[in-house]
């Protein structure tokens, strides 16, 4: 869907650049005219500082009178034609180096005249004016393009069943797909030994749980207290305080190890729990040794705020941020292929790079370290450009062609290219930072939209999983049927907003729920009850065939339902009231 949407969105993201080429060349002849010839100054040859106006006045005087102490200089980005304006607005639209150019304009004083400070106030106006139409504006049509045409996938992808439906039976059908995806879960057997039951009762509990989270924070409070160079009694009080944190942790460990037994290794995050307590340990006993050649147990610590995100869905108020979390795992696939995308990118433009500007003099921002000189090398100098980070310093670099050796048959030069190092970072900082980098913001963007209306709507994959967890404690074997019987307690014992609270008989029969041979229901078709008086309560009332969307079972035949099981008790009590009436009558 990434690929696609970035495939489709190429013409709409010619027609943006389209726009900003045509607006931003309005303000580039604008430039033209007002600044042409004015960004020049005499520079003084050893300092390399622009000498004051008092001093010279003019490009002529620095020439005749400094000429063997100063020379005129023009900054290599200026306004001095349309070319050269669009890489100046460029700079300022991405506020790379865009301070030193609006210094320029507002000291400009007039066609090869030396500049004086703020000699020329009003010309910020023409920068902010340009800030808010070029920068703000237009280059935020990328990212509206970018996720126009990323929904636009979504859509497609959803195939044709879904673009003819109403909103409201797009509701249901969503809600249809999330039971899909979920089965009943087979429930840890609480054991039969006393002491193991208890310990069983009390980590199952969400109150431990709830209680656990409230020790990882304090856990991580005591971990923000640590500082540099703190005293000896400072620095032993929070080590004690972490020995005891980790104490806490392994005692939970061990206390589920016992209850649950070899059930423990069932559940992922007790699989994690357990590594963790296991490094930690291993951390402090050996810290020397392990800091030194691992890495700091404090890290290990760390690792553990990680576990809240499992006892958040345990926090009804903290929903928001489980819809954020949840945003980010959906967006995750995603901005995976994303990253691929930009290192395949940033990989092609690394090798030209080398190829062009291996031999370039290093100065600037070009040093020892950041070079084209290797593939290596060039791919760390592209990676911050993609953000825009200093592709100002680096154009500066590459393109400089004063101060340095000619080409010369087989000696390549040192000298820069301005018109090829222009071309080269222009067209990679478009095809990064403005459309890639975009392509993050439009993921991100359409999966928080999507999970905000899973909340609004009202029922999340968390209630799903609220409700096979509930059916569990029913159903312990995990055969996805319980008794007719257990409908009440089962509807009682959900959390909002499934849970139907007691008294429930006559909901339970107006929902009419299919029921199977041996009197048991499907968990799915009590699901799909639940869900269906969930969106009438809600007024909207849905009458989709979704059977295709719900798991098959076994070969049960469905004998009734609540509503035809309460017809028939209804009806038997008439029948025997009238066979009792009648045998009264022949009594007499």
């Amino acid at each position: 869907v990434v690929v696609n949407a970035l495939i489709q969105a190429i013409p709409a993201i010619f027609n943006v650049l389209l726009v900003c080429l045509i607006l931003w060349l309005i303000f580039a002849i604008m430039g033209v005219q007002f600044f042409s010839g004015k960004f020049g100054y005499c520079r003084h040859n050893t300092t390399q500082r622009m000498m004051n106006a008092s001093e010279v006045e003019n490009k002529t005087i620095c020439e005749t009178k400094f000429n063997d102490t100063a020379y005129w200089h023009v900054p290599p980005i200026n306004f001095d034609n349309v070319f050269n304006g669009y890489l100046a607005l460029l700079q300022v639209a991405t506020f790379k180096g865009w301070t030193q150019i609006i210094f320029n304009a507002v000291d400009s004083v007039g066609y090869e005249l030396q500049p004086k400070e703020e000699s020329n106030l009003v010309m910020y106006a023409y920068f902010v004016s340009f800030v808010f139409c070029g920068s703000f504006f237009t280059l935020n049509l990328f990212i509206g393009v970018i996720i126009d045409n990323f929904n636009e996938q979504k859509k497609r992808a959803g195939g044709a069943l879904e673009m003819l439906m109403t909103k409201e039976q797009k509701k249901y059908y969503s809600a249809m797909k999330k039971m899909g995806k979920r089965k009943p879960i087979k429930a840890i057997p609480r054991p039969r030994f006393k002491l193991q039951a208890f310990l069983f009762d009390v980590t199952t509990n969400k109150k431990f749980d709830m209680t656990i989270m409230v020790i990882i924070l304090l856990n991580m409070l005591v971990m923000c207290l640590d500082k540099y160079q703190a005293d000896k009694q400072y620095s032993d009080t929070l080590e004690t305080l972490n020995l005891v944190f980790i104490g806490i942790f392994t005692v939970e460990c061990l206390l589920k190890l016992f209850a649950l037994r070899w059930y423990y290794f069932k559940e992922p995050w007790n699989i994690f729990d357990f590594v963790i307590v296991i490094l930690s340990i291993t951390g402090s006993i050996l810290k020397e040794w392990v800091s030194r050649y691992f890495v700091s147990p404090t890290m290990l610590r760390v690792i553990r705020v990680v576990k809240i995100g499992r006892v958040l869905r345990l926090v009804k108020s903290a929903r928001g941020i489980r819809t954020l979390l949840f945003a980010l795992a959906m967006s995750l696939p995603a901005l995976f292929n994303i990253c691929l995308l930009l290192f395949l990118i940033t990989f092609i433009y690394a090798i030209f790079g080398m190829s062009f500007f291996m031999n370039v003099k290093k100065r600037g921002y070009i040093d020892d370290t950041f070079n084209f000189g290797t593939f290596f090398k060039s791919f760390v100098v592209l990676f911050p450009m993609c953000t825009s980070s200093g592709w100002s310093d680096v154009l500066a670099a590459i393109s400089d062609e004063t101060n340095c050796t000619a080409p010369n048959g087989e000696n390549l030069g040192d000298c820069g290219n301005r018109s090829l190092a222009t071309g080269y970072l222009v067209t990679y900082l478009i095809i990064t930072f403005f459309v890639i980098i975009n392509m993050y913001i439009a993921v991100i963007l359409e999966n928080y939209s999507q999970a905000k209306d899973d909340v609004q709507q009202g029922l999340t994959n968390d209630d799903y999983d609220m409700f096979y967890e509930v059916w569990s404690r029913y159903d312990p074997t995990g055969t996805r049927f319980i008794h007719v019987s257990l409908i009440s307690d089962l509807l009682d014992a959900l959390e909002v907003p499934l849970k139907i609270a007691k008294p429930n008989k006559y909901i339970i029969v107006s929902m009419d729920i299919p029921i199977c041979a041996g009197d048991l229901v499907y968990c799915v078709e009590v699901l799909d009850a639940l869900t269906k008086y969930f969106f009438a309560n809600k007024g909207i009332i849905v009458e989709e065939n979704t059977q295709k969307l719900l798991p098959l079972y076994d070969d049960r035949e469905h004998i009734s339902s609540t509503l035809w099981r309460q017809r028939e008790v209804y009806c038997a009590l008439l029948l025997q009231k009238a066979w009792n009436k009648w045998k009264s009558c022949l009594t007499r």
